[in-house]
């Protein structure tokens, strides 16, 4: 499997060579915990997401992102923001894609199932919102989950 490398304004970085539209997913749990995922490409932590099929929806997507990466079914109740930073390009080595960044980031609340990793998800945890300072995220990551958090009005940047 290849990894997954991402950059921010970083003048060594690759070429962006493509856009794809995806959507990252912050579910909360009655307990007011974020689901989080460990990812398997460059472990890092970050909330369930990936690229948006031909033929599906937008929340389509992002109800079976969730649900592909963590084994939690998840309502989609929100939108926090539209992230799509030429800044943030994204290096898949696999195939040696650079994706520039463009995602949709929802909220969610979960509906049920329990927390079961992927081929994309070395864990899957509930985790309180003050422990999530403490994990190794992305830049990117780490500020939907701000904006999230901070119930900033839809952000678009």
């Amino acid at each position: 499997m290849g990894r997954r490398i991402d950059y921010y304004d970083d003048p060594n970085a690759p070429a962006a060579n493509s856009i794809v539209p995806s959507v990252n997913v912050v579910v909360e749990n009655d307990k007011g915990e974020i689901l989080m995922i460990r990812r398997t490409d460059n472990d890092n932590w970050a909330v369930p997401g990936g690229a948006i099929d031909l033929g599906e929806s937008v929340t389509d997507a992002a109800i079976r992102e969730t649900r592909e990466e963590t084994g939690i079914e998840v309502e989609i109740i929100g939108l926090i923001g539209i992230y799509s930073d030429p800044k943030h390009v994204i290096h898949y080595t696999s195939n040696d894609e650079v994706r520039q960044e463009f995602s949709i980031c929802l909220a969610g609340r979960g509906l049920g199932g329990v927390p079961t990793p992927s081929d994309e998800s070395r864990e899957v945890k509930w985790i309180a919102p003050r422990d999530i300072e403490k994990l190794r995220l992305d830049r990117s990551m780490r500020l939907r989950i701000k904006h999230y958090i901070n119930k900033t009005s839809p952000a678009i940047m």
